[in-house]
């Protein structure tokens, strides 16, 4: 799938292995990983038969968007765009769920 990032700086966490955005190691490594399967998808049924990601619709001041697990504590959120016959996936951010 296509990506695009509301924010450059999730582009460059993505490809600036020096870049951290002011999250932990950990944090880095899973939302790399994330984006490897994200570009590798063809559509979003990759995302729900993944259940590590535990991708999910959220509700809401948030309806229209969607979560996907990096870790217990952090979600990357995103949203799907239709662009002719073919999906984008837009990184919004990652989020701190508790």
């Amino acid at each position: 799938m296509e990506v695009t990032f509301k924010d450059q700086s999730l582009d460059r966490l993505e490809t600036d292995a020096g870049y951290s955005g002011g999250f932990g190691d950990a944090i880095v490594k899973a939302y790399r990983k994330a984006m490897q399967h994200i570009r590798a998808a063809t559509d979003e049924r990759t995302f729900y038969a993944r259940r590590s990601f535990r991708f999910e619709k959220l509700l809401g001041q948030r309806e229209g968007q969607f979560s996907m697990r990096l870790n217990d504590q952090w979600r990357l959120i995103i949203e799907l765009r239709a662009e002719g016959a073919k999906k984008v996936v837009h990184v919004v951010e990652i989020a701190d769920y508790h």
